[in-house]
């Protein structure tokens, strides 16, 4: 397994824990975090042994206390090693963005344990997660107004679908810091947990995704609630639905699901993520940067 100097990557019982590591820095976010956190995320998807994947920081204080600014961490998080002063130069992009668009095309459903503050790249990078949790000492913050910039990491697509547009506004136009029972309130986080219970919260719902679900189930629908969601029309998801349901209705893991319930047993599903997704998958093309 690679080793990692930002970030911790842990793969157990067919649970992967990603936890940001920067313990001096309150797991301030970098260019290093942003590239290892990718690189781990290539790992989980290629692994076929892993079926979910946790996220969370180091310590009970921050998951992530932003971007770092400062020298030793590379100042403004552009993923372009050498930025250019003409900020109109096409070559610039956003480092946050480039972890949140590797997210959103996670093959395994990602499940985020906030335990602690999460402030600017902290909060959004969180927003592609399919299930956030908190502890009930998390902080959240989109502060960028007040830093003078703007929200990042593609959370103008992101925020406004999790907690609609009047809520995100709010928080973006404000930028004031709000604690984990109003983002619980506003839909931010599925639910807040003691301290010490975080963890196990976040691995018993990957735990119920392990045990008894279909790995090319999970992966398909995951692809297919977050574009599809945002699609124009109804037909639009009418078609892959169409599609989907006949390819995987004879698959082995299919029979197996149907075997597996009449039997009164516990499925074991034989299809893979890496050798057995639809055969039209991915039904989308990839929009370049430009």
């Amino acid at each position: 397994m690679t080793d990692y100097s930002q970030i911790k990557l842990d793969i157990a019982d067919g649970v992967a824990t990603i936890a940001l590591h920067r313990p001096e820095k309150m797991n301030a976010f970098t260019r290093a975090m942003m590239a290892e956190f990718i690189d781990a995320l290539d790992t989980t998807d290629a692994d076929d042994s892993v079926r979910a994947v946790i996220v969370t920081g180091h310590g009970d204080r921050a998951f992530c206390a932003g971007a770092d600014l400062t020298p030793e961490g590379g100042g403004h998080v552009f993923s372009d090693p050498n930025p250019v002063e003409d900020l109109s130069d096409q070559r610039v992009r956003d480092g946050g963005g480039r972890l949140t668009l590797r997210l959103f095309n996670s093959k395994k459903p990602l499940i985020g344990a906030c335990n602690g503050v999460a402030v600017g790249v902290g909060a959004t990078m969180q927003l592609p997660f399919d299930i956030r949790l908190a502890s009930d000492n998390a902080r959240f913050g989109f502060v960028f107004a007040r830093r003078g910039i703007t929200p990042e990491a593609a959370s103008s697509w992101f925020l406004p679908r999790l907690v609609g547009m009047q809520t995100a506004l709010e928080w973006c136009m404000t930028g004031r810091i709000f604690d984990a029972g109003e983002a619980l309130d506003r839909g931010l986080v599925r639910s807040v947990h003691p301290q010490g219970d975080l963890m196990d919260a976040a691995r018993g719902i990957a735990r119920e995704i392990a045990d008894n679900t279909s790995a090319v189930s999970v992966a398909m629908t995951r692809a297919m609630l977050w574009r599809l969601g945002a699609g124009g029309h109804p037909m639009d998801a009418h078609r892959i639905d169409s599609r989907s349901i006949y390819r995987l209705s004879r698959s082995k893991d299919a029979k197996e699901g149907v075997a597996s319930f009449l039997e009164k047993r516990s499925p074991r599903y034989p299809d893979t993520v890496s050798k057995d997704m639809p055969d039209f998958y991915p039904w989308w093309e990839e929009p370049e940067y430009r």
